[in-house]
């Protein structure tokens, strides 16, 4: 699943990112049962200690209207496990992993729940 969620980070970040956006969160949804889907916003602010930085939301680069959606028989807490490995791989070897980590931090959620900080400057 790995390729496949670089190709759709790649083409989420292909047109660059707002000056405004200072970290980046990887929002994700159980949209059904064994059904998942991933969103990926820029925020205006980043502060590890408050879950709420995500919610200033600058930009969601579009991908509302092309989010990445996965199957997977699994808990929702395997499936956050699983982006957080895919998304800190591509923060080693990602196209746009040096854009993200040019900011102050990257996360990774559910967008009602707390949120794995992955990477911090």
């Amino acid at each position: 699943m790995y390729n496949k969620v670089s190709e759709w980070i790649d083409g989420v970040l292909s047109d660059g990112v707002p000056d405004e956006a200072v970290a980046f969160c990887f929002n994700l949804y159980e949209n059904d049962e064994y059904y998942w889907s991933m969103e990926l916003i820029g925020a205006g602010r980043f502060d590890p200690d408050d879950q709420d930085w995500a919610c200033d939301e600058v930009t969601d680069f579009n991908s509302r209207e092309s989010l990445f959606t996965f199957q997977a028989e699994c808990e929702w807490d395997e499936a956050l496990q699983t982006m957080i490995d895919i998304l800190k791989k591509y923060l080693n070897d990602g196209k746009y992993a040096d854009l993200l980590k040019s900011r102050e931090g990257v996360g990774v959620g559910f967008v009602d729940g707390d949120i794995e900080i992955i990477f911090e400057k």
